[in-house]
C-alpha cells in the first residue's frame, strides 16, 4: 500500500512538474509570438519576394504554434485523465483494505475459535491417551500387539500435529535452523519416550495389583469411559460445527461485499463509457463538417477511445480475476467440506471397528486373566520387560547419537529432496499460469484489433459497442438478481442454522442436567462422537493445508497480477508508438501539403514559362517570314530549353519526394490495420472471459446446491437428535413417576456431583489454561520467527538496493575522490552509540511488548473462557436447583470479580503498551534527527582537496605497520616452534599485536578520511587489508594448531620460507599500491568538488563496511584468544590427570595390602585374616608338637630338618606375591604406554592432514590473489583505454566543432551571395523584356519604311538616310542584344552555378547530420559498452564480494570444525578418563580377586598343613607306641616315606595353584584386551565417520572453489573478448570518424575553390551592372507600378493576417481557458485524494472509537449487573416487610372481637371470654378470676384487664364451606374455635411465581397458640402442601362464615355475618373438612 501511495505522488508529482513545464513553454511561446507580431509592422521590406518570404515564414511560426498548443492541449487533457484514473485507483484501494481489515478480523476470530477447539481436542487426547492406557494396562503380558498398537496409534496422533504444522510453515525453506529444529525434534521425542515408558511401567504395576480384583469390574469401567468421551465428543462436533457455520457466514459475507463493489465500479465505468461515446459521436459529427485538421482531432479522439476501451478491457480483466479467485476459494472450501464430511464418515466406520475390536480383545482378556497361573510368570515378564525396556533405552541413546553425527548429511538430502520437489510443483504450476496468460494475452490482443476496427468503421460500430455495453448491463442485473436471491437464501438458512444452534444448546443443557440418569441409553452415540470428533482433528488438518493452498494461489495470482502489469506496459508502448505513427503521418501530411503547393506554384511558373514561349516562337515566325532572321531569339530559345529541363528535373524529385510521402502513408495505414487487429484479438479476450464467467457462476450454482444438500443433511440429523431428546425426556418422566421417594437422596448427591464437578472444572480450567498460554506462545514464537524473516528479507533487499545505487553511481565516473575519514569515524562512533543504545531499549522495549502482548493474549483467552463459564453457569442457575444454587452464586460472584480484575489489568497493559509505543516513536524520530546532523555534517566535509599528499604518508605508514606485524608474526611462530614452556606468549603477542593493527588502522582511516583517492585505489586497499587480515587469521590458526600438537609437532623450515615467500609477495604489492597512490595523489587535483558532495554516501557506507570488517577481526581474535586460554586449561588439565595417576601408581606400588583403599571387601578380609590368625595358632601348636615329638625321635634316633621345609615354602609364597605384584604395574604402565602412543599416533595424522589442508589453503589462497592481482592489472588497463578513447572523443569533438564553424561561415558567405546575386537578378529580365518589345517596335518601323518606298519614291535621300540611320540602329541594337545575351548567359550560369552550389551545401549538411547522427550513435554505444563494461566490472566485484564473503564463511566453517574438533578432543579424554578410571577400578578389583585367591590358598595351604602335621602327629603316636612295643627301624621307614609323600603333595599342590592363577590371569587379560579391542573398533568406526565427513566437505568445499575459478575464467574470456569487440567498433568508428573529417575537409577546399570563381564572376557582373543600370532607370516606372500593386496585395495580406492572428488569439484564449479548468480538476481531484485520505484517518478513529463504545458497553453491562443485584435486594427487603407485617393484627379485628362479645347471649359469654383471655395468653386462674370479678363488678375490670395485656397475632384463614347439618348443631363457641384455629393455622410458603410482581401470598407467624396447635398446625400443613394453590384470589370479603341462617337467629348475628373488605393483611388458604375438627376443639372445650 505505502509503495502504492508512494508511486501515486510520484507520478502525481511528475505530472505536475509537466504541466508546468508545459505552461512555462506556452507562456514563452506567447511572448514570442507577440515579440514577433510587433517586430512585423516595424520591419520594412522593400522587394515582393522577400516579402512573401517573410509572411509565409511568419505563417509557418505560426502554424508551429498552433501545433504545439494543441500537443500541449492534449497533453493535459492526457494528465487530466491519469489523474482522475489514479483518484478512483486510491478510492477503490481504500475500499479493498478496508475490506482486507473486516476480512482480517473476521478471519482472527476465526482463528481464536480454531484455537479454543483444538485445545480442547487436545486435551481430550491427552485423556483418551491415558484411558487407552489404562486399558492396556489390564492385561500387558496376555496382547501386546493391541496396547502397543493403540498406544502408538495416539501417540502419533498427538505428536503428528506439531511436525506437520511445522513443516508446512517452514516448508519455503529449509536451512541450518531445520537442522537445529530436527535435532530439538528427537531430544523431545526421546523424553516422550521416556515418558510413555514410565506411563507404561505404571499402568503395568496397576494391572499387576488389579490383576485378580478388577477382571469383571474393568468391562463396566470401561463402558462407563466410553461413553462419557462419546458424550464430549458430541459437544465438540457441535460446536465444531457452529464454528464452521460462522465461517461460513463471514465468507459469504466477504464475497458480497465484493460483488457490491464489483457491480458499483461496473456501474461507473458503464456511464463514463457511455459518456465518452457520446463525445466521440459528437466529435465524428463535427469531424464530417470540418476541415482537414478536424482529422487530426478525430484520430486523437479515437486513440483516446481505443485508451479508454483499453482500460475498461484492464478493469473487466481485473473484475475477472477476482471474480474467479473468488469462486476458487468458495470451491476450494466446498471441497475441503465434502472431503471433512467423507474422512468422518469413514473415521466413523473405522472407530466402530475399533469399537468391536475392542470388545473382542476385552472378551479375550477375560479369557486370558482367568488361564493366567501365579505371580512368578509375571516377575519373571516383567523383568523381561525391564530388561527390554534398558535394551530399547539402550538403542535409543545410540540412535540419538548417531542421529548426531548424521544430522550433517541427512536433513540437508532430506530438504534439498523436497526442496526440489516444491520447485518442481511449483514450476508447473508457473508453467500453467504462464500459458494461460499468453492465451489471454492473444484474446485481449484480439479484442483491441476487433475495437479498432469498430471505430475505423465509425457510428455504426459505436452502436454496437453500445448494444453490447447494454447486454453487459442486462447480464449484471441478472446477476445480481441472482446474487440478491442466493443471499435471500443465504440469510434464510442462516436464520435456520441459529435456530438449530440455539435448539441444539438447549437440548444439550437438557442432556447436562439428566447426564447421571441417562448413562445407559447414551453408549453407541458416544461411540460416534469419538469417531466424529476424530473427523474434526483431521478436518482441521486438511483445513490448514487449504488454508496454505490459498496462499499459494496468493502467490500465483499475485504473479498473475505482475504478468499483466507487464501486459499493460507493452500495451501502453504500442499505444505510444501508434501516437508517435500518427504525428509522423500529421508531419508527413504537412509535408505533402507544401509539396503540392510548391508543384502548384511551380506549374504556374511553367505556364508563365510556355507564354513568354510560345510569344518568342511567334516572333520568330515573324521574323523568319521577314527579312533577316535573328540569332538573339534562338539563343533565348536554347535558354528557354534549358529551364525547361530544369524545371523538369524539379518537378521529377517532387513527384519521387511524393512517391516517399504517399509509401510513408502507406506504411502508416497498414501500421494502423496491425493495430485494429490486436484490438479484435484483445475483444476476443474479452468474450473468451465472458465464457469464463458464466463458467464460474455454474460453478457457484453447483457449490450453492452442495450446501442446500448439506443443509438438508443437517436437519435430518437435527430430527433423529429431537427424535432421541423425545425419547429421553418420556425415559425421564417415567423415571421421575418411579422414583419420587428418593429425590432428598438424589439432591444430596446432586450437591455431592455439584462439588465434584466444580473441582473437576477448575482443573480443567487450569488445564486450558496452560495450554491456552503453550499455544500462544508457540503462535508467538511462530510468528516473531516470520516476522524476523520478513525483517532479514527486507533488511537484505535494503541492502541490495543500496548497493545497487552504489554501484550506479560508481558506474558515472571511474576515479573519485576519498572522504575525510576523521570526522566521519567520530561521527560513526557516536551514531553506533546513539544506535546501540536505542536498539538496546527498543529491544527492552520490545521484550516488555511481547510480554505484555502474552499477557494480553492469555488474559483475553481467560476472559473468553470465564465468560463461556459464566454463560454455563447462567443456564444451569436458570434451572430450579435447591440446594447448589448458592453456590454457584458464589462461583459466579468469585468469577465476576475476577473478571472485572482481569479487565482492570488489560486497562492497564494496553496503557503500558501504548506508552512503550510513544516512546518507541519518540526514539524513532530521535534517530531521524540523529540521521538529519549526522547528513549535515556530512555536508561540512568538502575541504578535501588541500591534504592529498598526506595519504602517501599515511600508507608508507601503514605498508610499515603491516611489515612490522609481518615480522612479529614471524617471531611469534619461531617462539612458538622453539619453547614449550612459553605457551602463553603467543596470545599475548597476538593481543599486542591485533592492539597495534587497531591502533594503526584507526590512525590510518584518521588520517585518510580527510584525503579524497579514485575508488579502484580504494578498493586494492581495502583488497591488501583484507588480504592482510587473513593472513593474520591464518597465523593465528597456525599458533593455535603449533599450541595444540604441543610436543608432537614442530614449524618445518619449509614453511617458514613459504612464509618468507608470501610476505615478500605482499610487500611488493603493497610497493605497487603506494606507487599508484602515489601517481593518483598527482593527478587526482583536477578532480570536481561536486562529486564529493554526491559520493560522500557511498563512502560513508564504504567505511561502515571497513569498520563492520574491523569489529569481526576483533571479535575473530577474541574468539582465538579464548580458544588458546581453553586449550590451556585443557593442558594443565591433562598434566593435573598424569600427575595424579603418576602418584597414584607410586601409593600402589608403596602398598603392601592393596585392600587398604577398597571399603567393599573391608569385612571379607577382616574375616579371611581372622581365620588365618586361627590356623596359625593352630599350626604354630601343631609345630610345638611336632618339634617335640620330633626332638623325642632325634634323641631318639632320627633325622633333623623337619621345619626347613615350611620355611622355604613361606618365602616361596612371598615371592609368588611380589611377582604378581609387579607383574600387574607392568601390565598397568604397559596399557597406559599404549594409551599414550596410540593417542600420540591419533594426534599425529591429525597434525599431517591439518598441514596438508594448510598447504591446500595456502595455494588456494595464492590462486585468488593471483587471479584478484590479473583483473586489477586488466582493469587499470581497460580504464586507460577508456580515457584514450574519451580523449579521442573530445579531440573529434573539437574537429567537428571546427568543420560546423567552418561550414557556418561557408553558409555566411554563400547568403551574402545569394543575396547580391539576387540584387543583381532582376536587370536580365528587364533586358529581356525590352529585347522582346524592341523587335515589335521595329517591325511597323519597317512597315513605315516599306509604305514610304511605295508611296515616296522621290524621297531616295531621305530613304538613304534612314538607310543608314537604319544600320547604325541596327548596329546599336545588336550591340545591346549582344551585352542582353551575354549578361542572360552569365546570370543563367551565376543562377546554375548557385544551385549547384545550393545543392553541394545541401549534400554537405546532409552528410554532416549523417555524420553527426554516426558519431551519436558511435557515442552511443560506446556508452552502451561502457555501461556493460561497467555492469561487467560490477558483476566482478559482487563475485569478488561473494568469494569473500564464501572465504569468510569457510573461515568460519573451519573455525567451528576446530571447536567441534576441541569439543570431540575434550569428549575423548573425558571418555578415556573415565576408561582409565575404570581400568583402575578393574585393577583394583583384579587385585582384591587376587588377594583373595591367595588368601585362599593359604588357608587351604593352611588347612592342608594341619591335616598333614596330625596325620604326623598320629604317625608319631603310632610310632611311639610301635617304638615302646619295639619296632624302631619299620618306623624311620614310614617316616622318611611319609616326608617324600608329603614333599610331594606339596609340590604338586603348589603346581597346581601356580596353574590355576596362570590361568586366572589369562582370563582376565583376555577380557581386558577384549574390552580394549572392543574400545579401539569403536574409535576407528568415530575416526572412519569423522574422515568421511570431513572428506565429503572438503570434496564439496573444492567442487566450489573449482566451479567458481572456471565461472571467473569464463567471464574473464568472455569480458576480454568483449573488450576485443568494442576496440575493434571504436577503431571502426574512429576510421569513419576520420574519413568523413577528410572528405568534409575535401569539400571545404572544393567549396573554396567554387568560392574564388565566384568572385571572379561577381568581378564581371558588376562590370555589367553599371553598364545596365541605365537601363534600369528606364525601368524604374514600371517598378514603381508593380510596387503600388504590391502594396495592395500586402494590405490585403495584412487583413488577412490580423484575421488569422485574431482567430489564433481566440483559440489561444480557449486553450487558456481550458487548461485553467483542467486545473481546477485537477485541484479538485487533489482534494478527492485528501477526502479520501481523511475518510481513511476518520475509518481508523472511528474502529478506536467503536472499541471505546465497546468497552463502554461492557462497563454498563456490569453496572447494568450491579443494578439488577441491588433491585433483587430491595424486593427481598420489600418481601421481608411483607412477611413481617403481615403477622400482625389489626384494629379492625380486635374492634371486631371486642363487639361480638357484647351481642353474645349471655350465659355464653364466659365461654367466649375464656376463649379470647386463652387467645391473649392469659391464664385460666387470671380469667376465672376476671370472670368472679366481673359478675361482682361489671365490666370495667375485664375490660381494663383485657386492654392492659396483648394477645398473640395470628393470620386468619378462610375457611372451606363446612355442612349444613354440622354447622346447625354446632354452637357458636365451637365456630368461632374453628375460626380462630383456621386463622391461627400457619400456611405454607407460596412457590415463586415467575414473574416478580406477584407477591408471597402468606407467611408462618412467629408464635403459636399452643404446643397442641402447633402439632396440629404442621399436620394440616403437611397434608395441605399437596391440595394449596397460590393463584387463589383472596376470599374472606366474598366467604360467610355460615351458609345459612339457623334457627338461632333469624337476623343473623354480627359475627356471622360475611367479613367485611377492611381485613386487607389476610390471605386464605382453603382448608379440608376432614382438617376442620381436632383435637385442639377438644382441648378448649374442656378448658
Amino acid at each position: 500500500m505505502s509503495s502504492w501511495l508512494g508511486g501515486l505522488g510520484s507520478g502525481l508529482g511528475q505530472s505536475l512538474g509537466q504541466v508546468g513545464g508545459s505552461l512555462s513553454s506556452f507562456t514563452g511561446q506567447i511572448s514570442n509570438f507577440t515579440k514577433d507580431m510587433l517586430l512585423e509592422g516595424v520591419e520594412e521590406v522593400g522587394d515582393a519576394s522577400t516579402a512573401l518570404q517573410v509572411s509565409n515564414s511568419r505563417l509557418a511560426e505560426v502554424e508551429t504554434a498552433f501545433t504545439t498548443q494543441k500537443s500541449e492541449y492534449e497533453r493535459l487533457k492526457k494528465l487530466h485523465t491519469e489523474l482522475e484514473e489514479k483518484l478512483e485507483a486510491s478510492e477503490l484501494q481504500n475500499k479493498q483494505q478496508s475490506s482486507e481489515y473486516r476480512n482480517l478480523l473476521q478471519q482472527k476470530d476465526v482463528e481464536i475459535s480454531h484455537l479454543k477447539a483444538r485445545h480442547n481436542g487436545l486435551q481430550e487426547e491427552v485423556q483418551n491417551l491415558q484411558q487407552s492406557a489404562q486399558s492396556a494396562a489390564v492385561g500387558p503380558a496376555v496382547l501386546p500387539v493391541v496396547t502397543t498398537s493403540s498406544g502408538t496409534t495416539s501417540s502419533s496422533s498427538y505428536l503428528s500435529r506439531p511436525a506437520g504444522s511445522h513443516q508446512g510453515f517452514h516448508g519455503d525453506e529449509m536451512d541450518f535452523s531445520d537442522v537445529i529444529w530436527s535435532q530439538q525434534e528427537i531430544n523431545r521425542l526421546s523424553t516422550e519416550v521416556r515418558r510413555l515408558e514410565a506411563d507404561v511401567a505404571h499402568w503395568r504395576r496397576m494391572s499387576q495389583a488389579s490383576t485378580a480384583a478388577t477382571a469383571g469390574n474393568g468391562d463396566h469401567g470401561e463402558i462407563l469411559r466410553l461413553q462419557r468421551t462419546i458424550k464430549e465428543l458430541r459437544e465438540e462436533m457441535s460446536r465444531e460445527v457452529d464454528e464452521h457455520q460462522h465461517e461460513l457466514a463471514a465468507l459469504q459475507d466477504a464475497q458480497r461485499q465484493k460483488m457490491a463493489d464489483f457491480t458499483r465500479r461496473h456501474r461507473e465505468e458503464l456511464a463514463e463509457y457511455e459518456e465518452r461515446i457520446e463525445e466521440l459521436e459528437d466529435q465524428m459529427h463535427a469531424g464530417g463538417q470540418t476541415s482537414p485538421s478536424a482529422d487530426v482531432s478525430r484520430q486523437t479522439d479515437l486513440h483516446k477511445t481505443i485508451q479508454s476501451l483499453q482500460e475498461a478491457a484492464e478493469q473487466r480483466e481485473k473484475q475477472l480475476e477476482e471474480l474467479s479467485s473468488s469462486l476458487e476459494e468458495a470451491q476450494m472450501k466446498q471441497c475441503a467440506l465434502q472431503v471433512e464430511k467423507d474422512e468422518a464418515q469413514e473415521e466413523n466406520a473405522g472407530l466402530l471397528q475399533n469399537y468391536t475390536r475392542l470388545q473382542a480383545s476385552v472378551d479375550e482378556l477375560q479369557t486370558r486373566v482367568q488361564e493366567q497361573e501365579g505371580k512368578a510368570l509375571q516377575k519373571a515378564q516383567l523383568e523381561h520387560d525391564i530388561q527390554v525396556l534398558k535394551q530399547n533405552l539402550k538403542d535409543a541413546e545410540k540412535e540419538i547419537e548417531r542421529l548426531k553425527n548424521l544430522t550433517d548429511v541427512e536433513p540437508k538430502e532430506d530438504v534439498e529432496h523436497a526442496d526440489i520437489l516444491e520447485l518442481n510443483t511449483i514450476i508447473d504450476g508457473l508453467r500453467q499460469e504462464k500459458e494461460i496468460l499468453q492465451q489471454e494475452k492473444l484474446n485481449l490482443e484480439e479484442r483491441l484489433k476487433e475495437t479498432l476496427q469498430q471505430m475505423v468503421t465509425g457510428v455504426g460500430a459505436e452502436s454496437e459497442v453500445t448494444e453490447s455495453l447494454d447486454d453487459l448491463k442486462v447480464e449484471l442485473q441478472r446477476r445480481e438478481k441472482a446474487l440478491r436471491a442466493t443471499e435471500e437464501e443465504r440469510d434464510t438458512l442462516m436464520s435456520e442454522l441459529e435456530e438449530l444452534d440455539r435448539q441444539s444448546q438447549e437440548a444439550t443443557q437438557h442432556v447436562i442436567s439428566v447426564k447421571e440418569q441417562l448413562s445407559a441409553q447414551l453408549k453407541e452415540a458416544e461411540a460416534e462422537l469419538t469417531k466424529l470428533k476424530a473427523e474434526l482433528d483431521m478436518t482441521k488438518d486438511q483445513k490448514r493445508s487449504l488454508e496454505q493452498e490459498v496462499e499459494n494461489q496468493k502467490e500465483k495470482t499475485s504473479q498473475s497480477a505482475f504478468a499483466i502489469n507487464e501486459l499493460h506496459m507493452s500495451k501502453q508502448q504500442q499505444e505510444r508508438t501508434l501516437h508517435e505513427l500518427e504525428e509522423k503521418l500529421g508531419r508527413v501530411q504537412e509535408q505533402s501539403r507544401e509539396a503540392r503547393k510548391e508543384v502548384g506554384e511551380l506549374k504556374k511558373t511553367l505556364e508563365e514559362k510556355e507564354e513568354l514561349l510560345c510569344a518568342a516562337q511567334a516572333k520568330l515566325d515573324q521574323v523568319g517570314d521577314g527579312t533577316f532572321e535573328d540569332e538573339g531569339s534562338k539563343e533565348e530559345l536554347k535558354e528557354k530549353e534549358k529551364e525547361l529541363q530544369n524545371l523538369r528535373r524539379e518537378v521529377e524529385e517532387l513527384k519521387s519526394s511524393q512517391e516517399n510521402i504517399v509509401s510513408t502513408d502507406y506504411e502508416l495505414k497498414m501500421e494502423n490495420r496491425r493495430f485494429k487487429m490486436e484490438k479484435e484479438e484483445a475483444q476476443g479476450k474479452v468474450q473468451e472471459f465472458k465464457k469464463q464467467m458464466k463458467e464460474s457462476q455454474t460453478s457457484m450454482n453447483r457449490t450453492v446446491r452442495e450446501k442446500d444438500t448439506r443443509i438438508e443433511a443437517l436437519k435430518l440429523e437435527k430430527v433423529q437428535l429431537d427424535a432421541d431428546l423425545r425419547q429421553a425426556e418420556k425415559s425421564l418422566s417415567e423415571q421421575a413417576k418411579q422414583y419420587k421417594q428418593t429425590i432428598e437422596e438424589l439432591t444430596r448427591a446432586r450437591s455431592m456431583d455439584a462439588s465434584a464437578l466444580q473441582t473437576e472444572h477448575e482443573r480443567t480450567i487450569k488445564l486450558n489454561q496452560e495450554k491456552d498460554m503453550e499455544i500462544a506462545r508457540l503462535k508467538r514464537d511462530l510468528e516473531q520467527l516470520a516476522s524476523d524473516h520478513r525483517d532479514t528479507n527486507e533488511m537484505l533487499s535494503i541492502t541490495v538496493a543500496g548497493q545497487k545505487q552504489l554501484t550506479d553511481l560508481l558506474q558515472e565516473k571511474d576515479v573519485f575522490v576519498d572522504t575525510l575519514k576523521q570526522n566521519a569515524a567520530d561521527l560513526q562512533a557516536e551514531m553506533e552509540k546513539s544506535i546501540m543504545a536505542t536498539t538496546k531499549e527498543a529491544e527492552a522495549l520490545r521484550l516488555s511488548l511481547e510480554e505484555k502482548d502474552k499477557q494480553l493474549g492469555g488474559m483475553k483467552e481467560d476472559n473468553s473462557h470465564l465468560k463461556e463459564e459464566i454463560d454455563r453457569l447462567r443456564d444451569q442457575q436458570s434451572r430450579p436447583q435447591s440446594l447448589a444454587e448458592p453456590r454457584t452464586l458464589d462461583i459466579i460472584t468469585e468469577l465476576e470479580a475476577e473478571i472485572t480484575q482481569l479487565k482492570t489489568s488489560r486497562k492497564h497493559l494496553e496503557e503500558e503498551a501504548n506508552t512503550q509505543r510513544r516512546t518507541v516513536e519518540e526514539q524513532q524520530a530521535s534517530l531521524l534527527l540523529s540521521q538529519q546532523s549526522h547528513q549535515a555534517q556530512q555536508t561540512e566535509l568538502e575541504e578535501a582537496h588541500a591534504r592529498l599528499q598526506q595519504t602517501t604518508l599515511n600508507y608508507d605508514r601503514l605498508i610499515v605497520a603491516r611489515d612490522e606485524e609481518i615480522a612479529r608474526l614471524q617471531q611469534t611462530l619461531d617462539n612458538v616452534s622453539l619453547s614449550q614452556g612459553r605457551a602463553d606468549s603467543p596470545s599475548v603477542q597476538g593481543d599486542v599485536i591485533l592492539q597495534e593493527e587497531k591502533t594503526q588502522t584507526l590512525n590510518q582511516e584518521n588520517g585518510n578520511e580527510k584525503h579524497d583517492l579514485s575508488k579502484v585505489e580504494i578498493e586494492k586497499l581495502v583488497r591488501g587489508m583484507k588480504e592482510k587480515e587473513t593472513e593474520i587469521s591464518q597465523l593465528n590458526e597456525k599458533n593455535l594448531s603449533l599450541t595444540r600438537q604441543l610436543d608432537q609437532l614442530v614449524l618445518s623450515r619449509d614453511e617458514v620460507g613459504k612464509l618468507s615467500q608470501v610476505i615478500l609477495q605482499k610487500d611488493l604489492e603493497i610497493q605497487a599500491l603506494h606507487a599508484r597512490v602515489s601517481m593518483v595523489g598527482v593527478g587526482g587535483h583536477s578532480q570536481d568538488v561536486m562529486f564529493l558532495q554526491q559520493q560522500l554516501q557511498a563512502y560513508a557506507v564504504e567505511r561502515e563496511q571497513v569498520l563492520a570488517v574491523l569489529n569481526e577481526k576483533t571479535r575473530e581474535n577474541s574468539q582465538l584468544r579464548s580458544d588458546y586460554h581453553r586449550l590451556m586449561d585443557i593442558m594443565a588439565g591433562k598434566e593435573a590427570a598424569l600427575l595424579k595417576l603418576q602418584q597414584e601408581n607410586q601409593r600402589l606400588a608403596n602398598m603392601s595390602d592393596p585392600s587398604g583403599n577398597q571399603e567393599m571387601f573391608k569385612e571379607t578380609i577382616q574375616n579371611l585374616s581372622r581365620i588365618i590368625r586361627e590356623k596359625d595358632i593352630e599350626i604354630d601348636a601343631l609345630t610345638q608338637k611336632c618339634q617335640t615329638l620330633v626332638t623325642v625321635l632325634q634323641t631318639s634316633g632320627g633325622d633333623l630338618g623337619g621345619g626347613s621345609g615350611g620355611v622355604s615354602s613361606n618365602q616361596f609364597e612371598e615371592l609368588l606375591q611380589e611377582r604378581d605384584v609387579l607383574k600387574q604395574q607392568v601390565k598397568k604402565m604397559e596399557e597406559w604406554k599404549q594409551q599414550v602412543i596410540t593417542t600420540v599416533k591419533n594426534l599425529q595424522h591429525e597434525s599431517a592432514q591439518l598441514q596438508e589442508e594448510l598447504i591446500k589453503l595456502q595455494g588456494q589462497v595464492t590462486t585468488d590473489s593471483d587471479c584478484s592481482s590479473k583483473l586489477s592489472v586488466d582493469y587499470a588497463r581497460l580504464i586507460q583505454s577508456y580515457e584514450q578513447r574519451e580523449r579521442r572523443l573530445g579531440s573529434l569533438s573539437q574537429e567537428l566543432a571546427q568543420v560546423q564553424q567552418t561550414i557556418t561561415q561557408l553558409s555566411s558567405t554563400k547568403d551574402v551571395l545569394l543575396g547580391k546575386l539576387d540584387s543583381v537578378t532582376p536587370p536580365p529580365e528587364g533586358e529581356v523584356v525590352q529585347s522582346s518589345e524592341q523587335p515589335l517596335t521595329a517591325e511597323p518601323a519597317q512597315l513605315s519604311l516599306s509604305a514610304t518606298v511605295s508611296s515616296n519614291e522621290n524621297v531616295q535621300q531621305q530613304l538613304l538616310q534612314l538607310q543608314g540611320q537604319l544600320a547604325e540602329k541596327e548596329t546599336t541594337i545588336r550591340t545591346l542584344q549582344e551585352n542582353n545575351h551575354r549578361l542572360s548567359d552569365s546570370a543563367s550560369a551565376s543562377e546554375y552555378e548557385q544551385r549547384n552550389q545550393a545543392e553541394e551545401v545541401r549534400h554537405m549538411r546532409e552528410r554532416l547530420d549523417a555524420q553527426q547522427r554516426a558519431v551519436r550513435e558511435k557515442d552511443l554505444l560506446i556508452k552502451t559498452k561502457g555501461d556493460q563494461l561497467l555492469q561487467v566490472s560490477e558483476t566482478l566485484r559482487n563475485r569478488e564480494n561473494d568469494n569473500e564473503v564464501l572465504k569468510q564463511a569457510v573461515t568460519n566453517l573451519k573455525e567451528r570444525a576446530l571447536i567441534l574438533e576441541l569439543d570431540m578432543k575434550k569428549l575423548k579424554e573425558e571418555n578415556e578418563l573415565v576408561v582409565a578410571r575404570s581400568r583402575e577400578k578393574e585393577s583394583e578389583f583384579r587385585a582384591l580377586q587376587e588377594t583373595n585367591m591367595q588368601v585362599s590358598m593359604l588357608l587351604r595351604e593352611k588347612e592342608f598343613e594341619l591335616s598333614a602335621t596330625s596325620e604326623k602327629a598320629a604317625t608319631v603316636e603310632k610310632m611311639l607306641k610301635d617304638k615302646e612295643q619295639g619296632k624302631s627301624g619299620e618306623l624311620n621307614q614310614i617316616l622318611n616315606e611319609l616326608k617324600s609323600m608329603q614333599d610331594k603333595a606339596v609340590a604338586f599342590q603348589q603346581e597346581r595353584d601356580q596353574v590355576m592363577m596362570a590361568l586366572k590371569q589369562k582370563q582376565m587379560e583376555t577380557t581386558a584386551v577384549q574390552n580394549e579391542l572392543q574400545h579401539m573398533r569403536d574409535k576407528e568406526q568415530r575416526l572412519n565417520l569423522e574422515l568421511e565427513r570431513l572428506r565429503n566437505h572438503l570434496l564439496d568445499i573444492e567442487d566450489s572453489y573449482t566451479r567458481e575459478a572456471l565461472t571467473a575464467e569464463d567471464r574473464e574470456t568472455e569480458l576480454r573478448r568483449r573488450v576485443a569487440v568494442l576496440d575493434e567498433k571504436l577503431a571502426t568508428s574512429s576510421n569513419a570518424v576520420e574519413n568523413a573529417s577528410q572528405q568534409a575537409s575535401m569539400q571545404v577546399e572544393s567549396l573554396q575553390e567554387q568560392l574564388t570563381v565566384v568572385v571572379k564572376q561577381r568581378d564581371e557582373l558588376l562590370i555589367q551592372l553599371r553598364t545596365s543600370q541605365e537601363q534600369v532607370n528606364q525601368y524604374a516606372v514600371s517598378l514603381s507600378n508593380l510596387q503600388m500593386v504590391l502594396e495592395q496585395f500586402q494590405q490585403e495580406e495584412k487583413a488577412m493576417y490580423s484575421a488569422e492572428l485574431e482567430k489564433h488569439k481566440r483559440e489561444k484564449v480557449e486553450l487558456k481557458k481550458k487548461a485553467d479548468r483542467l486545473e481546477d480538476q485537477a485541484a479538485a481531484l487533489q482534494l478527492n485524494l485528501d477526502e479520501a485520505n481523511a475518510a481513511l484517518d476518520s475509518a481508523s478513529r472511528l474502529t478506536d472509537q467503536l472499541d471505546l463504545k465497546e468497552e463502554q458497553i461492557e462497563e454498563l453491562k456490569k453496572q447494568v449487573g450491579v443494578r439488577q443485584e441491588m433491585l433483587e435486594e430491595a424486593q427481598r427487603k420489600v418481601m421481608n416487610l411483607l412477611n413481617s407485617t403481615e403477622g400482625k393484627i389489626d384494629k379492625v379485628l380486635m374492634r371486631n372481637l371486642y363487639l361480638g362479645y357484647f351481642h353474645t347471649p349471655k350465659p355464653k359469654r364466659g365461654d367466649v371470654l375464656r376463649l379470647m383471655g386463652s387467645v391473649l395468653g392469659l391464664s385460666r386462674e387470671d380469667i376465672d378470676k376476671m370472670l368472679e370479678a366481673d359478675e361482682h363488678h361489671g365490666l370495667t375490670g375485664w375490660v381494663s384487664n383485657w386492654l392492659g395485656s396483648r394477645g398473640a397475632q395470628s393470620v386468619p384463614n378462610t375457611p372451606q364451606r363446612p355442612s349444613s347439618g354440622h354447622m346447625l348443631n354446632s354452637s357458636f363457641s365451637e365456630m368461632f374455635v374453628k375460626f380462630l384455629e383456621m386463622e391461627s393455622t400457619p400456611s405454607l410458603p407460596a412457590p415463586k411465581l415467575p414473574f416478580h410482581d406477584i407477591k408471597p401470598l402468606s407467611a408462618s407467624p412467629p408464635r403459636r397458640i399452643s404446643s397442641a396447635a402447633t402439632n396440629t398446625g404442621a399436620s394440616a400443613s403437611t397434608k395441605r402442601s399437596t391440595e394449596s394453590n397460590p393463584f387463589l384470589a383472596p376470599r374472606s370479603a366474598a366467604v360467610p362464615l355460615l351458609a345459612g341462617s339457623g334457627p338461632g337467629g333469624s337476623g343473623g348475628h354480627l359475627l356471622m355475618k360475611p367479613i367485611s373488605d377492611a381485613l386487607p393483611s389476610f390471605t386464605p388458604v382453603p382448608v379440608s373438612a376432614e382438617a376442620s375438627t381436632g383435637a385442639f376443639l377438644k382441648d378448649l372445650l374442656k378448658q
